[in-house]
């Protein structure tokens, strides 16, 4: 260290006993130093180096040690004591550009900020090149949205079987947080079918849109099994031309709340119930036995669940009493005030009670 001590005279004393400014001055001197041999630098000299600049470093303004980590975020042979220090920063302009990209930086040190720190430093740590399965399971664990989703959609990330449960799990309050899950290439066909389950048919029909092609086919079938198109419905109905009717419309793109409401309206009842059937997820003999039943209620809880509009869950109602029944009034308006006031989460549970039921049977 003969060039840094003939630099900067008198060095140890302003280590040891400098005021800040003094010692600020000698980390800008001694890290243009580094800067300026660090391709030519020996393990053994970088080793020097970041003894001396971890005492003084911290004596630097912030711009100044946010500037000196955005240069050693992307070295190699950067001082990984140093950049140690300058990750676990509190300041978040400082840390950031270690965070999200220096070489350096040890896997042990990053679960470590991971653990302790807030949203902004796992917000950039979100970003690096490659993530471990340990390090995602801590971030889908700790971060909110924008962290989990900018992790989901790193292509870099590893996520455990854990990590990903999680990730389906959270996906089912957040649509484009499925989405971005769910144009993942390691995503495998059971998860794709758990994360389906959790979301919204127009969330389901945007994916398909952003996905690559060869995805479409393993989406397709998820929602078809998901739906139960693909089983034989057992009762008094036959549902299987219905069933073909909508596997073809879903195909095309064209099954939608307005094919819904036409079903609705002609009374034909075995393509609605297929038709809810596909677009919320709940198996059509479900569906059949909830809605045939003495009761709106069904009705109206996957009328609200789904986002239909007053209209089509009116054409339901009509529907399922058949074409030669005449409705009072007061029925058709207490259900509409019931259908207004019902809450959309209140809708969601339960038919994730109906779903959970069908798959316990």
């Amino acid at each position: 260290m003969t060039a840094a001590t003939s630099l900067i005279p008198g060095l140890d004393e302003i280590i040891a006993h400098g005021d800040p400014s003094r010692r600020a001055e000698a980390a800008h001197r001694i890290a243009e130093l580094f800067f300026e041999g660090a391709g030519k630098l020996r393990p053994s000299h970088v080793e020097l180096f970041d003894g001396l600049l971890i005492d003084l470093v911290p004596f630097t303004e912030t711009i100044a040690r946010a500037e000196l980590a955005e240069r050693l975020s992307f070295l190699a042979n950067a001082p990984r004591t140093l950049v140690g220090q300058l990750a676990r920063e509190n300041e978040i302009l400082v840390a950031a550009p270690i965070l999200r990209r220096s070489p350096v930086l040890e896997e042990g040190v990053l679960l470590e900020i991971a653990q302790l720190k807030g949203q902004g430093h796992l917000l950039a740590m979100s970003e690096r090149p490659k993530l471990s399965s340990d390090l995602t399971d801590v971030i889908v664990r700790r971060g909110d949205r924008n962290v989990v989703r900018r992790a989901a959609g790193n292509a870099g990330a590893v996520f455990s079987d854990r990590g990903y449960s999680e990730l389906i799990k959270r996906s089912g309050r957040d649509g484009l947080l499925t989405l971005v899950v769910g144009q993942r290439a390691d995503l495998s066909d059971p998860q794709l079918k758990d994360l389906l389950a959790g979301s919204l048919d127009v969330v389901r029909r945007r994916l398909l849109d952003v996905v690559k092609p060869e995805r479409h086919a393993a989406i397709t079938q998820a929602m078809i099994e998901l739906a139960g198109l693909d089983e034989p419905v057992q009762g008094k109905r036959d549902f299987a031309p219905a069933q073909r009717a909508i596997l073809a419309l879903h195909a095309a793109g064209e099954l939608n709340e307005a094919a819904l409401f036409a079903f609705a309206k002609k009374h034909r009842y075995e393509e609605a119930i297929a038709a809810l059937a596909a677009m919320s997820g709940v198996k059509i003999a479900t569906l059949d036995r909830l809605i045939s039943g003495d009761r709106y209620d069904p009705i109206l809880i996957i009328g609200k669940k789904l986002g239909l509009e007053w209209a089509t869950v009116r054409a339901l109602i009509l529907m399922r009493l058949g074409p030669n029944r005449i409705v009072a009034p007061e029925d058709i308006e207490s259900s509409r005030v019931n259908f207004a006031r019902l809450m959309p989460s209140t809708a969601e549970r339960v038919v994730g009670f109906w779903m959970a039921r069908q798959l316990a049977v």
